[in-house]
């Protein structure tokens, strides 16, 4: 495979940011794939109002999305520094995650996700965002799982 010629290469990767381990990875991996393609990186957090058997249980003024915001502000700083290689744009979307992360992807060259490693019950019973993009989106996706702290 030859080499990319960064200033003809255009493109867009989003990739899903919660601040856990897997998604700090995922990130990690989006950026050095948007240096080598010349994309641009779309940082996307998502958040929903907490709810109990249909009951919303916080305020909108709650400051959920602000918080989710810094979190995104804080891993993308982490992640890339305080001059990242590549563009970085930062959403946050109120909304399911892995249907946000799908709508917004619709259009992209690449979805990057990050994958917590669970036992097999907890995927039943709460499902996945990666795996649930993985069997939906409209581009191609890459998911980064979670070894934990020992690999």
């Amino acid at each position: 495979m030859g080499s990319v010629n960064e200033s003809t290469v255009e493109g867009r990767i989003v990739v899903g940011v919660d601040g856990s381990p897997s998604s700090r990875r995922a990130l990690e991996w989006a950026i050095g794939q948007a240096r080598a393609t010349g994309a641009v990186v779309d940082a996307v957090a998502c958040w929903v109002y907490p709810t109990m058997y249909g009951v919303v249980m916080a305020k909108p003024e709650s400051g959920l999305g602000e918080e989710t915001g810094h979190t995104l502000a804080r891993t993308v700083a982490d992640v890339a520094g305080d001059d990242p290689p590549v563009e970085i744009r930062q959403t946050v979307l109120l909304g399911n995650a892995a249907e946000e992360l799908l709508g917004w992807s619709a259009g992209a060259d690449l979805l990057v996700l990050g994958r917590r490693e669970h036992h097999a019950f907890v995927n039943v019973l709460a499902g996945s965002v990666s795996q649930h993009c993985v069997q939906h989106a409209r581009c191609p996706v890459v998911v980064i799982r979670d070894f934990g702290s020992d690999h």
